[in-house]
């Protein structure tokens, strides 16, 4: 069993603030647990049951903290709590994008299973680097760690304001923003280098970004005259965008 000060300590990083603090984070379940052993990332202890370390050979050799499900239950976030679980350290952001790669910004993305299906999605379609506004949801979230099933430790997550980013960007890269009223992405000529930016769930991209677009883009409906749903879900409009913008 872990002791009950050890779990107080871990439960701590529930929350932001001390996740803040100690520079530390959660990654919960098989999947994430795995590919964060595989990754660069500096992982600072395992947890896992009996039966997690039966089941998974890839375990062996690696030092553990054995725990019930008791413990784990007491540990994790999640409601139905997993069979390992570890704490890493926060990766510092790497500032450096080469030119020629492909940059999804994110304008305001407030829910967290939805920041971490899109960087699930953009890492399937090969864009390795993602701008978040500083009010995006916070990208060591357990709930966005979870929703990415490992893929956090494939992207470069770049937070920073998103206006000077965006003037210093146009002088050498289109920058399409998805908009209700723009060119119907099958109709677009997307480019290696360009930037995309999907804004907020409810209210789209920000005025102040907005400005910043040099081409505006839209998902078209097939709804043709009927009614319709008033837009896509981010995470559903990224994939769609995604799958255009990579040559699909």
């Amino acid at each position: 069993m872990i002791s009950k000060n050890r779990i107080s300590q871990i439960r701590k990083l529930h929350t932001k603030k001390f996740r803040d603090e100690s520079g530390l984070f959660l990654v919960e379940g098989y999947k994430c647990v795995e590919m964060l052993c595989a990754s660069d990332y500096v992982v600072e202890e395992i947890f896992a049951t009996e039966e997690a370390f039966a089941d998974n050979g890839w375990l062996s050799g690696r030092e553990l903290t054995m725990a019930t499900a008791t413990d784990m239950a007491r540990i994790s976030t999640m409601q139905t709590p997993p069979e390992l679980l570890a704490i890493a350290k926060q990766r510092a952001e790497n500032q450096n994008i080469p030119d020629n790669e492909p940059i999804l910004v994110l304008d305001h993305i407030s829910d967290p299973g939805n920041l971490g299906t899109i960087i699930r999605t953009a890492d399937w379609f090969g864009i390795r680097h993602v701008v978040c506004s500083p009010d995006c949801v916070e990208f060591y979230n357990p709930k966005v760690i979870q929703a990415t099933m490992g893929s956090f430790t494939h992207i470069h997550l770049h937070t920073c304001p998103l206006v000077p980013f965006l003037q210093e960007a146009v002088q050498h890269r289109r920058i399409l923003g998805t908009f209700l009223d723009g060119q119907p992405i099958n109709e677009c000529e997307f480019q290696g280098s360009d930037i995309v930016i999907i804004g907020n769930e409810s209210n789209g991209i920000s005025a102040e970004v907005a400005v910043a677009v040099t081409h505006r883009i839209t998902i078209p409906s097939a709804a043709q005259g009927r009614e319709t749903a008033e837009s896509l879900n981010a995470a559903v409009a990224a994939a769609v965008v995604m799958y255009r913008w990579r040559g699909f």
